[in-house]
């Protein structure tokens, strides 16, 4: 009886082993955590453990897989994107989520809505090491919590063929759009409505005054009676009514310096020459930058102070260009060659204060649509 029992013990503490040695499959996907229990979330990370950091972003935030990958692989991270509308959009929500942060790190926001950022008090400040490489006029924030990443001119981009056949010089000036010449030759976006538009405005403002016997009000009078066509974002302005980019007549469209080299890097089939350019004599073009932003509140801020440096640093910086068609702010980072040959930048750009902005954004975009729109 006693060998029975004794044998009995035996095959029971084998059966123990061998299903405790048997490793598990994983049931959650490749790249996904499993749900954490209750002692994960008591007990402290693991040395191991991957880190989640989220970035949120507006909607044109792109970067290639591979290079977030290689933060991902040197931190032991998983990026997590967070896209949230338009730079207005994003911002706003970011605001209203203040109590309870969406995000650790925010890209974004522009010199046309810094000031709303910074009042809005946010942002957490951070000097990052690499400030040091970027020139001193890109930033606009003494304290460090917007920290620029990079920029890009809007311009008037015109149809180089349709110039050359119909034997009239492109627009030089602001002043020409305004000729009879000109009539019904450009296409501009909605500043209410669109980034660009509301960078155009600004330029006609910074051209023109708010005050005075002539002002960017009149201005657009005489552009509006010039067959101005008004869209209510860049896509429908570009690839649904400019000549080079649609079946659209109009040779003359608000974009970017950047458009050129991308009409050369998308052409099927390919070309040698850009077929548009950009008017960027002095005044006529809006310098917009793109700053990030640690969120205050953050629990990850060790993470997030990495992935601001990694933002601005020459690796991800060499991305932006064929990724975002702007330019990087930090001048070692090399431009690919398709920019070094087919797009300018302005040498004198428009310039309006950021507070000036913010004071009367609501109030100009208000006057210019009771004077274009209605």
């Amino acid at each position: 009886m006693r060998k029975v029992v004794y044998l009995l013990l035996m095959l029971s503490l084998l059966l123990v082993v061998a299903c405790g040695g048997e490793q598990q499959e994983p049931t959650t996907a490749p790249g996904v955590q499993p749900p954490a229990t209750e002692e994960e979330v008591t007990e402290p990370a693991d040395a191991g453990q991957v880190r989640e950091i989220t970035l949120m972003t507006h909607d044109s935030f792109d970067a290639s897989e591979e290079v977030l990958a290689q933060f991902e692989q040197e931190h032991n991270a998983r990026i997590v994107l967070l896209p949230a509308g338009d730079a207005g959009t994003a911002l706003n929500q970011a605001i209203l989520a203040r109590d309870n942060p969406l995000a650790d790190v925010f890209f974004g926001v522009d010199n046309t809505f810094l000031s709303r950022a910074l009042n809005a008090d946010i942002f957490e400040p951070y000097e990052s090491p690499l400030l040091a490489e970027i020139p001193d006029r890109y930033k606009l924030d003494e304290s460090n919590r917007l920290l620029p990443v990079d920029f890009g001119d809007v311009c008037l981009n015109y149809d180089v063929q349709y110039f050359e056949e119909s034997e009239l010089d492109p627009p030089q000036s602001l002043d020409d759009l305004v000729d009879p010449a000109y009539s019904g030759l450009l296409v501009a976006e909605n500043p209410a409505t669109s980034s660009p538009g509301l960078a155009f405005l600004l330029t006609t403002i910074a051209n023109y005054g708010t005050e005075g016997e002539y002002t960017y009000l009149d201005y657009w009078r005489e552009l509006r009676e010039n067959d101005v066509l008004i869209t209510n974002d860049w896509n429908e302005a570009y690839y649904g009514n400019f000549s080079v980019a649609s079946d659209g007549s109009r040779p003359i469209v608000v974009s970017y310096a950047s458009s050129p080299p991308a009409e050369v890097i998308f052409a099927d089939p390919p070309v040698d020459e850009a077929p548009s350019a950009s008017l960027t004599a002095p005044g006529t073009c809006f310098r917009q930058i793109e700053f990030t932003s640690i969120l205050r509140g953050t629990e990850n801020r060790d993470l997030a102070e990495a992935l601001v440096d990694f933002l601005l640093s020459k690796q991800f910086q060499e991305d932006i260009p064929l990724r975002m068609f702007v330019y990087p702010i930090n001048e070692d980072a090399e431009l690919p060659e398709e920019f070094e040959l087919y797009s300018a930048l302005a040498d004198e750009t428009a310039e309006v204060e950021p507070t000036e902005i913010e004071a009367n954004r609501e109030e100009w975009i208000e006057a210019w649509t009771a004077v274009v729109l209605r």
